[in-house]
């Protein structure tokens, strides 16, 4: 095997070794009466390359080679576990969306609540209305 895959080979090892599903899903831990697990997002890079040769008109050869690579781990949200109750805490840029797919059933029912007080008010004036007209 050349150098440039004994580098490749053993980088990518040392990389998986890290991105294991306990980085991904992360050990639970207590916080007072929560049980709470951490979610993290893992990427990986790698690139290595390598080569050998020699000047036509010297008679020097060689060959190199060389790899690199990186791995992140960023914490992308948390599941929080009480009794029978689940909820998933997203942290970051995704929060938003999230939290507010989360109050959805909340601001539905505050909005129809909203409605049909309108519609209610609405009517209530339009008897009054009749009302002056009959008299």
């Amino acid at each position: 095997m050349g150098t440039a895959q004994e580098i490749l080979k053993d980088l990518v090892e040392q990389l998986k070794s890290l991105a294991k599903t306990e980085t991904i899903v992360g050990a639970p831990f207590t916080v007072g009466e929560f049980t709470v697990v951490p979610i993290s997002r893992v990427m990986l890079g790698v690139g290595a390359g390598g080569g050998s040769g020699g000047a036509e008109k010297k008679a020097a050869t060689g060959e190199g080679g060389g790899g690199g690579g990186g791995i992140r781990v960023r914490p992308v949200a948390l599941v929080a576990v009480r009794g029978g109750e689940l909820n998933v805490h997203m942290l970051g840029r995704g929060a938003t969306v999230a939290h507010s797919f989360e109050k959805m059933p909340e601001l539905v029912e505050k909005g129809m609540e909203k409605l049909f007080e309108s519609w209610k008010a609405r009517k209530e004036k339009k008897e009054k209305r009749k009302k002056r007209g009959n008299r």
